[in-house]
């Protein structure tokens, strides 16, 4: 469906546009509409092209490690979104689901050709676009970073692991120090005062053998302990690898496509002053 030049106006990514240009991009661009919950693009759908939003509520959403949905953007009326497969023609890396109905422009690389070579200055939009792509990639990676490894580890944790930890903490908290020497102190003076008639009379034989059969218990609970604990250390390395993995990623792809933008914009920069040289001669 064609374009009406009216509804581009607009849209403050054509703003600079004068009358005349906003004719010939919306004779090339084309109008979509969208339903409620119906996708826009799929994560690996042909790329080649972005969207603009005239009306209505969009959600960009990506799918981390974890099989979570989280969401990368919610464009505002005049926003493009989609606009990272435009500048690489590489398959969509995120969806893009009408939450109301859509109405959007769709642009892909060879109307953004007839723009720039029209209106050179709507380059400094691409760029500003790409800026708020990139803060919004940075967020995402914060907030994913911002995840407490303890709590994730704790929902993993199984009943007897949860037992073994709390064991292991009273156990080596002064609560559970002065606890057992007041039982220890009553358990031998009660024994003593009765004298002949001690169930466990010096040197308190029966006794030992409770000692003993702690002891016994609380040390493999103790490593169990410590074996999780190592666990935990483990997880948060690897949560860590993971968080600079994906920041890395996410630089290497962003420094492209910024590159990408930066060689489009110094070969419309040549055309136009050849043009120009043309024009002089």
């Amino acid at each position: 469906m064609s374009c009406d030049a009216k509804l581009l106006k607009q849209v403050p990514f054509f703003s600079l546009l004068d009358g005349e240009e906003l004719q010939v991009l919306a004779a090339h661009v084309e109008l979509c509409r969208f339903e409620p919950f119906e996708a826009i693009y799929r994560h690996g759908d042909a790329g080649g092209a972005a969207y603009v939003l005239l009306e209505g509520s969009v959600r960009v959403t990506i799918v981390d490690e974890d099989n979570q949905d989280v969401t990368l953007d919610e464009p505002a009326r005049g926003d493009l979104f989609g606009f990272a497969s435009l500048l690489d023609d590489e398959p969509h890396q995120s969806n893009a689901m009408a939450l109301s109905p859509v109405t959007c422009v769709k642009i892909d690389q060879e109307d953004l050709r007839h723009l720039l070579m029209r209106k050179p200055e709507a380059g400094m939009d691409l760029l500003a676009v790409l800026g708020r792509y990139m803060n919004s990639t940075e967020k995402l990676i914060r907030a994913r970073a911002l995840r407490n490894p303890n709590e994730v580890i704790e929902e993993k944790a199984s009943r007897g692991e949860k037992i073994a930890d709390a064991v292991a903490r009273f156990g080596g908290s002064w609560g559970f120090i002065g606890i057992f020497g007041a039982v220890l102190l009553v358990y031998a003076g009660v024994n003593v005062m009765l004298g002949i008639k001690a169930w466990d009379p010096y040197p308190f034989i029966l006794l030992n053998l409770f000692l003993s059969m702690l002891a016994a218990i609380q040390a493999p609970v103790i490593m169990m302990s410590q074996n999780r604990q190592d666990a935990k250390d483990r997880m948060r390395s690897q949560m860590d690898f993971d968080v600079n993995r994906k920041a890395e990623f996410e630089i290497r792809a962003l420094s492209g496509k910024l590159n990408e933008v930066a060689l489009r914009m110094d070969e419309i920069e040549r055309l136009l002053r050849r043009q120009g040289r043309l024009k002089d001669e």
